[in-house]
């Protein structure tokens, strides 16, 4: 299919701020342009371009996965000891010289932000826990596959990274007027930006794109459990209990992206034959 551009990368934003129900000294500051949007991830579709154009089919997962801290280590290494063949493609490849598979063999070490940090190893060109479309047990993360198999949620095995992406978290002290410190934490969209420098310079990005705000719900509702692992269940909770109390009241501040996906789902509308809405079921939103 041919690309819709992508949306600027500065336009209006809607916050909403709200105090942690389970820790009064826990500010929140959610991007409701963002969780309102209907991004979704369109990977294995003809609507994901990659973010290299000669690797399409590798979606995001051709630069490996960093892993942030300790429990991130932790948590691959259990969910590798839970992968088989029927999951994972390139399990041979991982092996070392004696058959095993051990944290070596699937990690590699690069330079992050000028130091030195452990991310999944790539084997051509991409990351090697990425299936390729031939495997039989299906194309993309073979953690992400384990975890459907064996009726897990995807980020509890997962790379931080991978499961949190296009959601940023970012969290600071401040100091309030009276004096008081509270940590604020930021959830918006991982943009090109959140990249790093190199960022600006992908081939292709979902988030800005309206190929990929398509999905059914909004966000915040598609990725509940995620939200819940970022924010803990307390403050997901009282985020859901703010963005019900406003359905059905047009946002202000709208993802570019999903205006621009709903333009061109009417368009198409608009073009087809009578009644063949109904017949395809099409939805418009």
């Amino acid at each position: 299919m041919r690309p819709s551009g992508e949306v600027s990368l500065d336009f209006p934003r809607e916050w909403l701020e709200f105090v942690d129900p389970a820790d009064d000294k826990h500010l929140i500051a959610a991007d409701l342009t963002w969780l309102l949007s209907h991004w979704t991830c369109v990977f294995g579709t003809p609507a994901c371009q990659g973010i290299v154009a000669e690797q399409p089919d590798a979606g995001c997962c051709t630069h490996g996965a960093f892993l942030s801290d300790d429990d991130d280590r932790k948590r691959l290494r259990t969910a590798v000891k839970m992968l088989t063949a029927d999951d994972w493609q390139l399990m041979d490849q991982a092996r070392n010289d004696k058959g095993k598979i051990n944290r070596k063999s699937y990690l590699e070490t690069d330079e992050l932000d000028g130091e030195s940090a452990e991310r999944t190893r790539r084997h051509n060109d991409a990351c090697i826990f990425l299936n390729r479309p031939d495997f039989p047990g299906g194309a993309g993360c073979a953690l992400h596959i384990m975890a459907v198999r064996r009726g897990l949620e995807p980020h509890t095995v997962k790379p931080d990274v991978c499961w949190q992406l296009p959601i940023r978290r970012t969290q600071d002290w401040v100091t309030r007027p009276d004096g008081e410190e509270i940590l604020r934490t930021v959830l918006t969209e991982y943009d090109r930006r959140g990249w790093g420098p190199g960022g600006i310079d992908l081939d292709w990005y979902c988030s800005g794109s309206p190929d990929a705000h398509i999905g059914e719900r909004p966000v915040w509702q598609a990725y509940r459990a995620e939200l819940i692992e970022l924010l803990g269940e307390p403050a997901y909770l009282e985020l859901e209990r703010q963005l019900r109390r406003r359905e059905g009241t047009p946002i202000v501040a709208e993802h570019p992206a999903t205006t621009e996906a709903r333009r061109k789902a009417r368009a198409r509308h608009n073009d087809l034959p009578p009644a063949a809405d109904k017949i395809r079921g099409l939805e418009l939103r």
